[in-house]
């Protein structure tokens, strides 16, 4: 260890290089991972703040945002399946938003009714024991600047019908360039032109005792022309659309593998470059008889401090910034378990960059000591 330590001190600029190097590929394999977590996060949070079990939506449809419509028999149909509990519709619908001034926005308006769950963001009356404001609408607190929200409340127009904004909600921006808005599932509705008994999405509740899978086959029996998926699989179809069909994830986990393999090469030539220079040091330890484990473990300790080093500075640099990217990007999130998940490829990454240095190091020849 301390002869480990000494080789590594013995140059300070190419240890700092080398330790700044596996900082900046845990720092890119940090923030891109957190960029993938909020963004299947946010692919899916609509979904995930509904209390449902399964999901009926027009065939074919790919993910939450891009909805079509169903018919209303669709929801007498599900009503009078056996184990159903409840039926709740949901409207999704890109409508025009218009504030006082005269500027106009596109807006994806949610409307649901409050028995969709206490999660979804719905504007309720104060005081009213569950009742829904008339003509309200809630927006994210990210979007407040892009619809130029001055004051709670504040009178705008949906599609040219009156509403006002009563409340602003956190934790549902979008990533669509479309803000979302909530509205109750009436009020949306109107604003959308539809009418009630269009509804974008059913969801159902099974009742207590009764098996979810099984209540799925039996709706989808029931209504061949429609989809029938359970709250898991609605949620992945749409993350995965997101993230598999638009490029979107896939740019992210490219630039993540770049981070392990810039990280790879840059620390693989140092550790190389300092075992070349320390050559002479080996072929000594080996005529005096130092077996291959002692030389090996040598050159994976330097591999190990390097990884120490750089992993330190990586976390600490990557978690305030990802905070302060939360200003531009609302979505990205770093969980707990992220930094072990990220740690573990870093060491990795620096125990194969001193394969070849090992390999380079146990080949050297102890009369290499005694040549003039």
């Amino acid at each position: 260890m301390r002869l480990a330590l000494r080789n590594l001190l013995h140059d300070p600029t190419r240890f700092v290089v080398t330790s700044l190097g596996v900082a900046f590929a845990v720092f890119l394999m940090i923030f891109q991972g957190s960029l993938l977590i909020g963004f299947f996060g946010a692919a899916a949070k609509v979904i995930d703040a509904t209390d449902t079990d399964l999901w009926i939506a027009p065939r074919g449809v790919v993910c939450f945002d891009f909805a079509a419509t169903l018919d209303s028999r669709f929801r007498e149909i599900a009503q009078g399946i056996s184990g159903v509990e409840s039926v709740n519709p949901i409207s999704v619908n890109f409508v025009g938003y218009q504030i006082p001034d005269g500027q106009h926005r596109t807006v994806v308006l949610i409307g649901a009714d409050p028995k969709v769950g206490l999660r979804f963001p719905l504007p309720y009356l104060p005081d009213s024991g569950g009742a829904l404001e008339p003509e309200a609408i809630l927006v994210d607190e990210t979007n407040v600047p892009e619809l130029e929200i001055d004051a709670v409340p504040s009178a705008v127009e949906i599609n040219g019908r009156r509403a006002h904004i009563a409340g602003i909600v956190h934790g549902f921006s979008s990533f669509l360039g479309s803000p979302y808005v909530f509205a109750s599932y009436d009020d949306a509705a109107r604003y959308s032109r539809l009418g009630r008994q269009r509804a974008a999405y059913l969801t159902v509740r099974v009742a207590r005792g009764y098996d979810v899978a099984a209540v799925k086959d039996k709706l989808a029996l029931e209504l061949p022309e429609v989809d029938v998926w359970t709250h898991a699989q609605f949620e992945r179809r749409s993350q995965w659309y997101w993230v598999g069909k638009t490029g979107a994830g896939a740019a992210i986990l490219t630039a993540a593998v770049l981070a392990f393999l810039i990280g790879l090469v840059l620390v693989s030539q140092t550790i190389y470059a300092t075992t070349m220079e320390h050559l002479e040091e080996f072929a000594t330890l080996k005529a005096l008889g130092a077996s291959k484990r002692f030389t090996a473990k040598i050159v994976l300790t330097q591999a190990l401090v390097f990884c120490a080093m750089g992993g330190v500075v990586g976390v600490g640099s990557a978690i305030p910034v990802v905070k302060l990217a939360q200003n531009a990007v609302a979505w990205i999130y770093t969980p707990l378990w992220l930094v072990p998940v990220v740690l573990l490829p870093s060491l990795l990454m620096c125990m194969l960059a001193s394969i070849t240095s090992i390999r380079t190091a146990l080949s050297v020849e102890p009369a290499k000591v005694f040549r003039v």
